[in-house]
């Protein structure tokens, strides 16, 4: 057996579906050592960072589905999700939360010299964010920062952007445009930078820059952050949890009953 074979097999993860998303159960640290391991074998792959709100839109849209369920990993972002799975025997599931991840994956990088890259948000928002993540990690390799135009980019702008990754060369590229649109952005560039792990971070780059209040670890614990995100942005969030989560919570019940089935696909 190769030694890319005894990886892949050691970091074999069982998916579980959840509305027809295979959300793999585990841990931060088994977490941290695929993305390790894409590293090691040169082999890309990309992480969705999966709360509930991502869930219905993989219900609502087979497209993003088909996104999430082609993943490297599919993690569960939010503690409902990481109830279901310990539901369903996984016991030692916890929460990969982006931003958490984040934070780990800059720490796990200091010994090995992982080389990182940031693209996402504006300008202001990155300023904020290098400080931030060098006063963390000061010996930590940060070879890019860039924020894109709100909008598609033209075929010459990708070009161009492939080219200046290329030139920096990461290992890891923190992809934070929010949700689902990252996560196109990520397949459509997969196999096109040559950087082994992308990773969709969502809010991660507002939260650790300090552009927006994160809620507290004691709502986080509790499956109440996302009360705590609809009372600090509730413009616009409310549709995503007031519309959004009673569907979520009506549609898993049926599932967790037995009254409807929703089979994996292109896994």
């Amino acid at each position: 057996m190769s030694g890319i074979e005894q990886i892949k097999n050691e970091l074999t993860i069982s998916r579980v579906s959840i509305l027809g998303v295979g959300v793999h159960a585990l841990s931060m640290l088994q977490s941290l050592k695929v993305a390790a391991a894409w590293i090691q074998t040169r082999q890309p792959g990309y992480i969705c960072f999966t709360p509930a709100h991502a869930l219905m839109d993989c219900y609502d849209h087979p497209e993003i589905r088909q996104i999430y369920n082609n993943s490297g990993l599919t993690t569960p972002d939010g503690m409902p999700i990481v109830w279901l799975l310990r539901w369903y025997g996984h016991r030692n599931v916890e929460r990969v939360y982006g931003p958490d991840f984040l934070l780990e994956m800059c720490k796990y990088s200091l010994a090995k010299g992982y080389r990182h890259f940031f693209y996402g948000s504006t300008i202001e928002v990155l300023d904020n964010l290098k400080k931030s993540i060098t006063e963390r990690y000061p010996d930590l390799k940060i070879v890019g920062f860039e924020s894109p135009p709100f909008r598609s980019l033209s075929e010459e702008e990708e070009i161009k952007l492939i080219k200046r990754i290329h030139d920096a060369a990461p290992d890891i590229l923190w992809v934070g445009l929010g949700s689902p649109k990252q996560e196109i952005w990520m397949s459509k560039f997969i196999n096109r930078l040559n950087v082994p792990v992308l990773a969709g971070v969502g809010a991660a780059f507002d939260f650790l820059s300090g552009n927006k209040p994160q809620a507290p670890r004691w709502m986080q614990r509790i499956g109440l952050e996302w009360f705590f995100r609809l009372v600090t942005e509730p413009r616009r969030l409310w549709r995503r949890y007031l519309l959004q989560y009673p569907r979520f919570i009506f549609l898993v019940v049926m599932q967790m009953i037995g009254l409807k089935k929703y089979p994996m696909e292109n896994i």
